[in-house]
């Protein structure tokens, strides 16, 4: 059954460049239909220097909400008139939506991050340890996401000791700079025997090097029995680095539902909505990539 798309459908997207790739519309539209609401949610492949115009562009033809990808994550926040505390202080907003004739930017990716550990595989997490690989935007979130579950150590390792630096003064304006710790990558065999959650945040196991693990088969052995494993990536299902990790005992989570989870908490915003079709979203986009749990 197609949508009919009338004069009153509304509508919401994803900008980003390029945008042909996002799995957003799959979930978002799934979502939409199951819902029976008159809603269409598409892809905006927008150029760094036509961002200005396309959000005025969008201002003007009413689209209620949109998406924020790579590479204008930054580079939007000057354009919008009002950003959340959690998307001042991660520096990167991935959901806009229009309220009072005004773009307001917010980040559900900590939401997205966090949801599993908070529902699946709920614990107390004020004695735990994390260390988290790569010190990219995405590790942003994560951090975000750690210290809103409270957990007692954040490890942040990454290989350029410069960017490692960057990273840490780039939080040096909020409270939250001591809260987590950088290292370089050498000092990884000493924190991965303590990790209860390790996150891989760098696109390394990525198609097209599906074989590749930022660890080492040495370094991911000395990981505690029972600690969870957590890639961001969600192609292949499971990467290299979470079939090692399983290896040693430890619980795997994929970024399917990070994916899944963040496409929610940007819906409840757009259309004011307390509970959705997660089956449905989770459900659309395993379809869409092959995937049979």
């Amino acid at each position: 059954m197609t949508k009919k798309i009338t004069g009153k459908t509304k509508l919401l997207g994803v900008i980003g460049h390029p945008v042909e790739h996002s799995l957003s519309p799959v979930m978002h539209n799934a979502a939409i239909a199951q819902l029976g609401l008159d809603y269409i949610y598409l892809p905006f492949p927008i150029e760094p220097q036509n961002l200005e115009v396309a959000i005025a562009g969008f201002a003007a033809v009413g689209v209620v909400g949109f998406n924020v990808t790579i590479p204008h994550k930054q580079a939007i926040i000057p354009l919008l008139s009002e950003i959340t505390p959690l998307a001042q202080t991660i520096g990167a907003v991935n959901t806009v939506s229009r309220q009072n004739n005004k773009w307001v930017g917010t980040n559900t990716d900590i939401e997205g991050f966090i949801a599993p550990l908070q529902t699946t595989y709920k614990q107390d997490w004020s004695q735990k340890v994390a260390v988290i690989l790569g010190n990219g935007g995405a590790a942003r979130a994560v951090v975000a996401g750690c210290i809103q579950l409270g957990f007692a150590q954040i490890h942040v390792v990454g290989r350029n000791m410069q960017r490692l630096q960057e990273f840490r003064n780039s939080w040096s304006n909020s409270t939250l700079a001591e809260k987590f710790q950088v290292h370089q990558w050498e000092e990884l065999p000493k924190l991965i025997p303590q990790a209860n959650l390790l996150v891989n945040t760098t696109p390394i196991g990525m198609y097209p090097k599906v074989d590749e693990s930022p660890l080492s088969v040495e370094e991911i052995a000395n990981l505690p029995t029972g600690a969870i494993a957590y890639d961001l990536i969600y192609i292949p299902k499971p990467t290299q680095f979470l079939q090692q990790a399983e290896k040693q005992g430890a619980i795997a989570i994929d970024g399917l539902e990070m994916l899944v989870q963040q496409g929610v908490a940007a819906l409840k915003i757009w259309l004011h909505l307390e509970t959705l079709p997660v089956e449905v979203m989770r459900q659309a986009l395993q379809n869409h990539l092959g995937l049979e749990e």
